[in-house]
């Protein structure tokens, strides 16, 4: 017996020098793991603002990942430059039975460049951690100390990173020294969460605990729009060894320029010859903007740089035109240097890119950082609709800006003063895909066919790079974008990208074997050949989010079927015509005299939000869709 005590005392004092019980996994509250690939165990910041130029930021985070998915919550990193040090990082991980596996210590961290291809950026580096799991759940408690000069930019922050998450405690607190340094904070999004506000004199603490892990659910906005979360800003600030006071965003668009643009616009004498005598027969404002236009996407090329890192301050135009490389922000500054020179204005322009959500700046809430991820550049004309410009592409025409930056509210930088304003919109009838064939239906149910589509708005977006593929990926690509026809050949096609009007044609040449099914007398095959569109959105018994259509489209096709002689037609499917709040859908395959059919089809999809009791409806009208777009003619032998 006092053997077999003394065994017990030996291994409990054993087992708690290496385990930390805190960390175990098992400690999880049941309903936090449910559709979780990873729970937050604690998610800390605290800002202390010391002075108008100095601020550090504490941070310390604890996570469980259960799977390989959920190792992307992790967010083992840190960033740093010239004007912020890392002053403390380490990261210790531990078994699901909270046992500790490894310390990384500040050394052990990988230090890579945080842009590759350029010098121009060579300080800006990040630490992260590197580490390949050898079993699941695994906690990671991940802790850093950041200072910096810099105060323009205050971490917002996230109480909940995404879908498929959960979160067990998530503190946020903002240290300041006075009234004249406290930042401006807006919660967002907090209605249907209880975030907790421990505010004193000098400080402010939210909190909010035990969030359950979310479905990602088709459709459902952006995830800021949805979650709470808190916007940050120093009305007060110090940026690059510039002082500034700016509450709204007429202010900071003065300040920005004054500051930070105006003095990164010079360029060679010998560069601004060049650009003048190129333009020198254009008559429009217009006419030397897309001159200037094509020389920067001949002569330069992009660099990616993230805002977070690389500041807000763009590389002189000087530098870009010597080594013919920028990110956006040097990109975007040296475009408008060159149309400085030919007398074109132009204002440097902040907008936060994705090509699958439109995130608008907030006009409520000034801020340079965290609302924008990405620069372009606006031409504004009156009585006319601006030009904007993305200068990071050598191949997006002019005027075009696509489904990355379409439609959302950016901040323009102005020297008479920022303001909000929105960029183009291709609304649903501008993206438009129209397709004629001549389709002949061969004796054993092959097909050949001619294809004409042309591409325009955001379909023009998603078709225009196949200019540059090779035969065998366009092969591949048809074939992913006709499943329905097996055996595809592309016997010959041709390709004319009009940048001028900002429309792609495709004249192509297919055929198929067996696309038509012989049934003893009879033969079956689908008029629409081109472009079934066999999308239903995924049902849900208990829907809990809203959900938008980000962008609508329009799809027109007319095809003549040229059946075999040998066959008469037994069955046409009837004309049909849905209108729906959604959108429109027309449909008809008619007997023409000559013994062809006319198959015509309208698909108008609209764009807008809706709340989640739609769904149903909007589920119902895309299955209507596909229903008829697989409706089938059946022949008969004469």
């Amino acid at each position: 017996m006092r053997f077999s005590c003394y065994l017990v005392l030996f291994l409990c004092s054993t087992f708690s020098f290496s385990q930390d019980f805190q960390y175990s996994s098992l400690l999880i509250n049941k309903e936090l793991k449910d559709n979780a690939n990873a729970v937050v165990r604690l998610d800390e910041m605290v800002v202390d603002i010391l002075a108008q130029d100095n601020m550090i930021i504490k941070s310390k985070r604890v996570v469980t990942v259960f799977n390989k998915k959920g190792g992307k919550h992790v967010n083992a990193y840190a960033g740093y430059s010239n004007s912020t040090k890392v002053k403390f990082i380490k990261a210790v991980i531990y078994d699901a039975l909270g046992n500790e596996i490894k310390k990384i210590k500040e050394k052990d961290f990988v230090d890579v460049s945080a842009v590759s291809g350029g010098t121009l950026y060579s300080d800006y580096r990040v630490k992260y951690i590197d580490y390949t799991p050898i079993g699941y759940p695994y906690t990671v408690v991940f802790e850093k100390e950041i200072q910096t000069k810099n105060t323009v930019t205050i971490p917002s922050w996230y109480f909940l990173d995404g879908y498929l998450v959960s979160v067990e405690k998530s503190i946020y607190t903002v240290n300041f020294p006075n009234e004249d340094l406290k930042p401006r904070i807006a919660k967002k999004n907090e209605e249907e969460y209880r975030v907790e506000l421990d505010e004193k004199s000098n400080s402010k603490t939210y909190s909010l605990n035990n969030i359950k892990a979310i479905k990602f659910e088709n459709h459902s906005p952006d995830f800021r729009y949805i979650f709470p979360r808190l916007q940050v800003a120093m009305t007060k600030f110090h940026y690059e060894g510039y002082n500034a006071t700016l509450s709204n965003w007429n202010e900071m668009g003065k300040w920005m320029y004054r500051n930070l643009i105006k003095e990164r616009l010079n360029l060679p004498e010998s560069t601004k010859t060049t650009i003048r005598r190129m333009v020198k027969d254009a008559i429009t404002d217009s006419e030397k903007a897309r001159i200037v236009y094509n020389y920067v996407q001949e002569n330069t090329r992009y660099i990616s740089v993230q805002e977070g890192i690389g500041g807000i301050q763009p590389i002189s135009a000087a530098e870009v035109d010597r080594v013919k490389y920028g990110d956006c922000k040097g990109l975007t500054n040296y475009t408008k240097a060159l149309l400085d020179v030919v007398g074109v204005k132009s204002n440097y322009s902040r907008v936060y890119a994705s090509r699958d959500k439109q995130i608008d700046v907030d006009e409520d809430f000034p801020s340079f950082l965290g609302q924008t991820n990405h620069v372009i550049l606006n031409i504004p004309r009156e009585n006319k609709e601006d030009i904007w410009l993305e200068c990071t592409s050598q191949k997006i025409p002019f005027g075009f800006v696509g489904d990355f930056t379409d439609n959302r509210n950016v901040f323009v930088v102005d020297k008479d003063g920022g303001r909000i304003i929105k960029t183009s919109a291709y609304l649903e009838k501008q993206n438009l895909q129209k397709i004629e064939a001549k389709i002949n239906l061969l004796l054993d149910g092959a097909i050949k066919a001619s294809v004409l589509i042309e591409t325009r708005g955001v379909q023009y977006d998603n078709r225009f790079y196949m200019e540059d593929l090779d035969r065998d990926k366009i092969l591949e690509y048809y074939q992913d974008t006709w499943p329905n026809i097996n055996n595809l050949v592309l016997e010959d096609y041709a390709f004319d990208n009009n940048k001028r009007e900002v429309k792609f044609i495709e004249d192509i040449n297919i055929n198929a074997k067996s696309y038509a099914r012989p049934s003893g007398e009879r033969m079956l095959f689908s008029p629409n050949a081109l472009n079934k569109n066999s999308y239903v959105p995924k049902r849900y018994r208990s829907r809990k989010l809203p959900f938008q259509v980000q962008r609508g489209y329009l799809d027109v096709d007319s095809y003549i079927i040229s059946i075999p002689e040998d066959y008469g037609i037994e069955a046409l499917p009837e004309p049909i015509e849905i209108v729906s709040e959604f959108g429109e859908y027309k449909a008809s395959v008619l007997e023409q005299e000559d013994g062809t059919l006319k198959y015509e089809r309208l698909f108008l999809l609209k764009s807008g939000a809706y709340p989640k009791e739609k769904y149903g409806e909007y589920r119902n009208f895309r299955k209507k869709v596909s229903k008829n777009d697989k409706a089938q003619v059946v022949l008969i032998k004469k």
